[in-house]
C-alpha cells in the first residue's frame, strides 16, 4: 500500500520504518529540513532516532503535499497540539481523496478537550479515523522487542485494516470499539507519569510509586466512565499497560520531566533543553479542565497542575494528596 507518515519524531519514524519493512511504499513528512536530508541521504533520522538504519522503501519529504499524494493511509504522528493545523494543510491537497487516517498522537486538544480522532474528523471530513495506542517505546519497537498495542475506531473495517497493515511477528495489534477511552488512556497516563518521575526525583521508594500508579488508574477510569467510555478499556493495553510503561520506564519523556521537577528544577528550564515534546504538560491542563467540566475529582492531575503551573513544591503536593479526607477505595 501507499502510506504517508506525517511527523518524523522517534515514533513516527519507527512506524514508517516498520511499515516499509512490511513491504509498503512509505513517505514521511518532516518539518525539519535536516531530518529529510539525513533520511534520504544517510538512511537514518539523526535528530530523533539516531543509530537506527531505515528501510530503503522509506523516503522523506519536505512538503506535506508530496508525502500524502495518492496515499491510501495517512499516519498522523505530529504532537497533539499541531494536529488540527497539519490536518487542515493535508485537506487542502487531498483533492477529494478519502484515505484512512491512523492517529498515533497521545494527547488531547487543549482548547476543545477533544481526542485526536475527533479533531481529524473535523479537519478531514469523510476520512475514516482510528487511534493506535498502547505501551510502546519507539526504540524497542524498532529493535523488534515483542510489543502489543490496540487500534480503536467506530468503524470495525477500518480497525481491521489497520491491524492487517501494521501487524508483524513482534508487533501485535488488538482492536477496540472505544476510541475515546483508548485515547483518554494514552493521554492521561502521561500526567501520572510526570508524578511518578517526581517521586523518583525526590528519592522516594517503591511504595509511593505503586500507590500512585494504582490511584492514577482509578482517576483515568473514573473520568472515562463519566464521559461514556468502557471501563474495561482502562484495564487494558491503552490504559493500565501504557500507564505502567510510561510511569516506570526510564525512556519515558514525561517521567524524566517529572524527575527533573522532583529535583527542584523549573518547568521552563527543563523544556528549554528538549527537542522532543512531553505531551503530559499540555494534557495536564486538559485533564484539569475536564475535571471541572464533568465534576469528576482528579486529585493527582490537579496536584501535577499545581506543580507545573503554580510553582508548588512536589513534596508539598504529595503531602496534600496523602492528607486528603479518608475515603473508601472504590467509592462504595
Amino acid at each position: 500500500m501507499k502510506i504517508a507518515v506525517v511527523g518524523a519524531g522517534s515514533w513516527g519514524t519507527t512506524l514508517a520504518d516498520l511499515l516499509a519493512r512490511r513491504g509498503h511504499s512509505v513517505r514521511i513528512w518532516a518539518r525539519e529540513p535536516e531530518v529529510v536530508e539525513s533520511i534520504n541521504s544517510e538512511r537514518v533520522n539523526r535528530l530523533f532516532l539516531p543509530n537506527a538504519p531505515l528501510n530503503e522503501r522509506l523516503s522523506a519529504c519536505e512538503e506535506i503535499a508530496d508525502a500524502v499524494a495518492d496515499a491510501e493511509i495517512i499516519v498522523s504522528a505530529t504532537p497533539s497540539h499541531a494536529v488540527r493545523e497539519i490536518s487542515g494543510e493535508i485537506f487542502t491537497v487531498l483533492g477529494g481523496a478519502k484515505p484512512l487516517v491512523v492517529s498515533v498522537s497521545k494527547g488531547l486538544e487543549a482548547e476543545t478537550l477533544k481526542p485526536m480522532t475527533e479533531v481529524i474528523a473535523e479537519t478531514l471530513p469523510g476520512c475514516r479515523a482510528v487511534a493506535l495506542s498502547g505501551p510502546s517505546f519507539a526504540e524497542e519497537v524498532y529493535q523488534g522487542h515483542p510489543t502489543a498495542i490496540v487500534v480503536a475506531g467506530q468503524d470495525g473495517t477500518a480497525a481491521e485494516l489497520t491491524q492487517q497493515v501494521f501487524a508483524t511477528s513482534y508487533f501485535r495489534i488488538y482492536s477496540s470499539r472505544d476510541p475515546l477511552g483508548v485515547q483518554l488512556g494514552g493521554a492521561l497516563k502521561n500526567v501520572i507519569a510526570i508524578a511518578a518521575g517526581a517521586l523518583q526525583g525526590l528519592g522516594m521508594g517503591h511504595n509511593p510509586s505503586a500507590a500512585l500508579i494504582t490511584r492514577g488508574l482509578a482517576e483515568m477510569t473514573r473520568l472515562g466512565q463519566a464521559l461514556g467510555c468502557n471501563p474495561m478499556t482502562f484495564g487494558g493495553l491503552a490504559g493500565m499497560g501504557d500507564l505502567i510503561l510510561t510511569a516506570s520506564g526510564p525512556q519515558s519523556r514525561n517521567r524524566s520531566l517529572g524527575e527533573e521537577l522532583g529535583k527542584g528544577r523549573k518547568l521552563d528550564d527543563i523544556l528549554g533543553e528538549r527537542l522532543t515534546v512531553a505531551e503530559g504538560v499540555r494534557t495536564t491542563q486538559a485533564a484539569v479542565s475536564l475535571s471541572e467540566k464533568t465534576g469528576v475529582e482528579l486529585p493527582i492531575a490537579q496536584e501535577v497542575g499545581n506543580v507545573l503551573f503554580r510553582d508548588k513544591e512536589p513534596r508539598q503536593a504529595i503531602s496534600d494528596l496523602m492528607e486528603r479526607e479518608l475515603k473508601p477505595e472504590h467509592g462504595e
